[in-house]
């Protein structure tokens, strides 16, 4: 028999305490279903207030692909960050690569993004992940991302 595995939460309190990011530029609300740095889904809900539907566009707001793609990278940072021996938080987080990136749908005020996070590599300080924007259970982005701890 295979005991089942508990999977954590991090809610955005924490997610302030891992990540540097802030308010406008804090694109991920809450991490569900955390197995470690392996994978993650975290959420981001998308509401008309937000300062980039004044421009992007007005009367048709659509939120930017490339706040997508930060919103997975950040929920993949927080998680590395977490997942580290004794809590220790990095100096400096670096975003690398960005590979095989596909918008296949507009996200909208009202829309809750999942961003569905999936690791496939670990080699020292550097991390890559297979991750994946999901609207209503449809695919609305994807995106390989690497990234790099700096201590």
């Amino acid at each position: 028999m295979t005991e089942a595995k508990t999977l954590e939460t991090i809610d955005i309190q924490r997610l302030m305490v891992l990540l540097p990011h802030r308010y406008p530029f804090l694109l991920v609300d809450r991490i569900l279903e955390v197995n470690g740095d392996d994978s993650g889904i975290g959420i981001k809900n998308v509401t008309a207030n937000e300062p980039q539907f004044t421009g992007h566009f007005p009367g048709q707001p659509i939120f930017p692909g490339v706040l997508l793609i930060e919103g997975m990278a950040q929920t993949a940072g927080a998680m590395c960050v977490a997942a580290r021996p004794g809590g220790k938080k990095p100096k400096a987080v670096y975003f690398m690569t960005i590979d095989n990136v596909k918008f296949r749908k507009p996200v909208v005020p009202g829309d809750r993004a999942e961003y569905h996070v999936k690791k496939t590599a670990q080699r020292r300080n550097m991390w890559w992940y297979r991750c994946e924007a999901i609207v209503d259970g449809q695919k609305v982005a994807e995106a390989d991302l690497s990234a790099m701890l700096v201590d």
